[in-house]
């Protein structure tokens, strides 16, 4: 099968097309044939292998697994002896190990059948950034209806599920993104829209009751000056250096936050097929729809990585496997 193959860390070209064989599955595993995957900030990450803490998960020296990405969708190809739930022929999307390949190998618990009305493209940019807003709103931040909900990076590939997963619970939702996305944070259901270029949310006079921030680049400090008094700030996203700058934002929240009224809050996604039935219950029910920026082709990954890099991706970056048809 063609793969994206990885040997070493470092910029988007240490990314080969390379023939390579398929993967086994075992017992609880599903082979899945892949139609389309998609690509996050995590994905570039641990493609350059910074911040340097990321190799301890991904390997010292070189990527434990060479193949990189973890979002897919795709057919069924084979299952394992004990996969009762999914057989041959299924179109499925969620997580796997090494999803820019033709073949990808995933754990039968993190695979749901594909939402019939999205194309491949479209469920393949659910399951990593759709798990990250829902849980980041629903458990972190215990969102509520009537809420005013500020979405910090509201146009970028969590942001643009965060918005639309809010407004499901009810709140009254704001985002913060650049002049060109103001239109897009708008059509998917933003009730206002602060262009970053032009107002400082942290300098108005509005409060919000809960705040998800994806970029981070504001201080913590100055962030508190936009929430209530019992406010919650939800840390997803951070500047990165080679060590610890993310890292070291999510402590500094966690110790401010047995000092203040408001709460400051980590987070971590975590995978779970629960979680992924319930973003498909949203997508299904027609309140989430994934927004998507640019489709490229498998042989086109170090293209698609670098588009990432740039920071300005409006919804998510999709590569379409062709081969896999």
């Amino acid at each position: 099968m063609r793969a994206i193959v990885q040997t070493e860390y470092g910029v988007p070209d240490v990314l080969e097309l390379r023939d390579v064989e398929k993967p086994a599955i075992g017992d609880d595993e599903v082979l899945v044939r892949v139609h389309a995957a998609s690509i996050n900030p995590y994905d570039w990450h641990s493609i350059r292998g910074v911040p340097y803490f990321l190799r301890l998960a991904t390997g010292l020296r070189r990527p434990k697994n060479p193949i990189p990405a973890i979002d897919l969708a795709g057919r069924v190809e084979a299952v394992g002896e004990g996969v009762t739930r999914l057989r041959p022929e299924d179109e499925v999307f969620g997580l796997a190990k090494g999803a820019l390949a033709e073949y990808a190998c995933a754990a039968v618990d993190r695979l749901l059948p594909k939402p019939s009305a999205l194309t491949f493209e479209q469920a393949a940019a659910v399951p990593l950034a759709g798990l990250t807003a829902l849980q980041a709103l629903r458990d972190t931040g215990q969102v509520e209806a009537g809420q005013k909900v500020l979405i910090v990076g509201a146009s970028g590939g969590v942001g643009t599920f965060a918005v639309q997963i809010a407004k499901s619970f009810g709140a009254q939702v704001t985002g913060v993104c650049s002049s060109k996305n103001v239109d897009l944070v708008r059509s998917i259901g933003a009730d206002s829209v602060i262009d970053y270029t032009r107002e400082d949310f942290t300098r108005s006079r509005r409060r919000f009751d809960l705040i998800v921030d994806m970029v981070g680049t504001q201080s913590l400090s100055a962030c508190r000056r936009a929430m209530t008094p019992q406010g919650t700030y939800v840390v997803v996203g951070a500047p990165t250096g080679r060590w610890v700058r993310g890292p070291d934002r999510f402590l500094k929240a966690q110790a401010l936050s047995r000092f203040v009224s408001q709460r400051l809050v980590p987070f971590m996604t975590r995978g779970g097929l629960e979680d992924l039935s319930a973003l498909k219950d949203l997508l299904e029910a027609g309140e989430v729809t994934p927004v998507l920026d640019r489709t490229y082709r498998l042989d086109q990954a170090a293209e698609a990585v670098r588009y990432l890099e740039g920071g300005h991706v409006a919804g998510k970056v999709v590569l379409t496997v062709s081969g896999a048809e």
